[in-house]
């Protein structure tokens, strides 16, 4: 069995797109090595002495970076979904950067405007579908995950939230984030920060189980022109709804997926999935059906593959 690389990087967010993307390359008959950035104490060099890679993979910068830097004589296959040249994609790109031009570096790139403007694979965000399934009854209406660091996303959540009084919110974000979102409200508000914080979530496993837990999510995509973000995949493979902002690919769900404009648009809208269960659960299945045939990670590390092995 051929023997893969991975690199886990620091990034929380790309940690869990990174475990789709090695349960990917299992799922198409390859052993992986997992080299954990977060571990200390662990030397790299040390780590890969005396093992036979096939390839070295992961998320953004990373494992070109330690192919560069040790030398490695293996193809890299790279992951992007953030903007390639700045700070998001780590903060050693401009170092790395003119290393994506090499034969034996293969970057795939989640927005499809980006990637045109790039010369890079387009490769849409995709989920292990083994791991997001509907599995579990919903507990709560509407679920948010992510910062609430700018205006637009604190006065959102809170805004709903007064709105739509008996629905039941969670919101889940590192402890950082809460910190910072509660000093930026008033008591009343922070009422509603402190009764609907869920905590933290670090892994595939629980957040699949958070989504199947909720109704509803709503996306608030803060990066790339035109792509949709992890979560967006996320909710619609387990089945769950998500009410997105406007994105262009969005077309890739046939365009069958709520855009809300404004926050009283999305209060509407989530009041009306909220009560019309025929017209939810057409879109989530139909929704599940493309997830399971474009985007889950079995197939799309098999057409990564077909790349980075010219295959027709």
């Amino acid at each position: 069995m051929p023997l893969i690389l991975a690199i886990l990087p620091h990034s929380i967010g790309g940690r869990l797109t990174t475990k789709s993307i090695i349960d990917g390359f299992i799922l198409n008959g390859y052993e992986i090595d997992i080299f954990d950035e977060l571990k200390t104490g662990v030397e790299f060099s040390s780590f890969i002495w005396g093992k036979n890679y096939e390839y070295i993979i992961g998320y953004d910068f990373s494992p070109l970076k330690l192919k560069i830097d040790y030398d490695l004589k293996i193809p890299a296959i790279l992951y992007f979904s953030d903007n390639v040249q700045s700070n998001a994609a780590e903060a050693y790109y401009k170092e790395y950067y003119k290393y994506l031009k090499r034969d034996d570096v293969y970057s795939f790139l989640w927005d499809r405007v980006m990637a045109r403007n790039e010369n890079m694979h387009y490769m849409p965000h995709f989920v292990n579908c083994r791991v997001y399934r509907n599995f579990e009854e919903p507990q709560y209406d509407v679920m948010f995950a992510g910062r609430l660091d700018t205006d637009l996303r604190l006065r959102t959540y809170i805004e709903l939230n007064k709105k739509l009084k008996g629905v039941k919110f969670v919101w889940y974000a590192i402890k950082k984030h809460y910190d910072d979102a509660i000093k930026r409200l008033n008591d009343d508000e922070r009422k509603i920060i402190e009764n609907t914080y869920q905590g933290f979530i670090d892994n595939e496993e629980d957040m699949a189980r958070a989504i199947n837990r909720a109704k509803i999510v709503y996306n608030i995509n803060a990066q790339g022109v035109s792509s949709l973000n992890y979560r967006t995949f996320q909710v619609l493979a387990c089945e769950r709804l998500i009410i997105s902002d406007k994105r262009d690919e969005l077309d890739l769900f046939d365009n069958i997926i709520p855009i809300y404009h404004s926050i009283d648009e999305l209060a509407d809208l989530i009041k009306y999935y909220l009560e019309n269960k025929e017209e939810y659960l057409k879109i989530t299945k139909k929704s599940r059906e493309i997830v399971e045939l474009n985007h889950d990670s079995k197939n799309c590390v098999f057409g990564m593959l077909k790349i980075v092995k010219n295959l027709a």
